[in-house]
């Protein structure tokens, strides 16, 4: 028995190793910075004990960060998994190379976040024929990253269309899970194709649709890429994610001990977050008898 548990841990060892140098070492290096004054540059600083804390939960910009995160978690999630559906509903009912439009809508999923970025922008500068012909034909001029609602809208759409792909092959796997004679049973009862949705599918595809759900909420807290490159939190901190705040204390104001604050603060947020939402999951799907 003791041999078999040397062979176990020799083959976990590198997972192990590799979580104690990049996971556990620098979560308490984290720590032990949030409580000084450490400018990034300075091999020097003074402890502060919890005055970062203090700071961070009186920071104008670690306030937007949490309104921000949920305005877009409200945006991004619903729309994300409305059109994660719909591809996997569409790939589902195709009777041939299921794999290959999968893997066409999973390939955005692998697309430069910056390179995307860059595309959007110039697709929504003042003078792109998107805003000429809307200016032109139909006199709107819409300032979409200038807008506080409009900026977030943008970044939630360029995520859902980057993430679509990657939960439609979650989704998928769902409706193939399926058994289509539940579905030929429902339609000789007379079961429209509604009831089939909301009393078929829906229930059984309820754990494809649960992991889905909980990975986007746990994107929604980690967005940085595309509002650097679009808004850099801006306008007047509609866009500024947690992600965005940390970036601007440690390498623009060189406060990596507040930022430090900042990342603690929130993981924990994070971690509260997504807790609270799965319990309220798992108590719908409870209540609905679904698991």
């Amino acid at each position: 028995m003791r041999k078999q548990n040397g062979v176990g841990w020799l083959f976990a060892s590198p997972y192990l190793l590799y979580a104690i140098l990049f996971f556990a070492i620098p979560l308490v290096w984290s720590f032990y910075l949030s409580t000084t004054d450490w400018n990034l540059i300075s091999p020097e600083y003074n402890f502060k004990g919890i005055t970062n804390y203090i700071d961070v939960f009186r920071s104008p910009g670690v306030q937007a960060a949490l309104l921000v995160t949920f305005k877009f978690m409200a945006v991004f999630v619903p729309l994300v998994i409305v059109m994660s559906m719909i591809v996997a509903a569409i790939v589902h009912g195709l009777p041939k190379f299921k794999g290959i439009f999968l893997i066409g809508f999973f390939l955005p999923y692998l697309a430069s976040g910056v390179v995307s970025s860059f595309i959007v922008k110039g697709l929504l500068s003042y003078n792109s024929p998107l805003n000429t012909t809307l200016r032109g034909k139909f006199g709107m001029d819409i300032d979409w990253l200038g807008s506080p609602f409009a900026a977030l809208c943008v970044v939630a759409v360029i995520i859902a269309w980057k993430f679509t792909g990657y939960y439609a092959l979650i989704l998928t796997s769902g409706f193939e899970s399926i058994n289509a004679e539940i579905y030929e049973a429902a339609a000789i009862d007379g079961a429209n194709a509604w009831q089939r949705f909301f009393k078929i599918t829906l229930p059984l595809l309820y754990p494809a649709i649960y992991t889905v759900i909980i990975l986007s909420i746990g994107v929604t807290f980690g967005i940085f890429t595309e509002v650097y490159q679009l808004t850099g939190g801006g306008p007047d901190y509609a866009t500024n994610t947690w992600q965005m705040e940390i970036f601007t204390q440690a390498f623009k104001n060189l406060q990596a001990g507040y930022a430090s604050a900042v990342a603690i603060v929130a993981s924990v947020v994070t971690f509260l977050s997504i807790f609270v939402i799965r319990k309220l999951l798992e108590m719908w799907g409870k209540r609905n008898g679904w698991v």
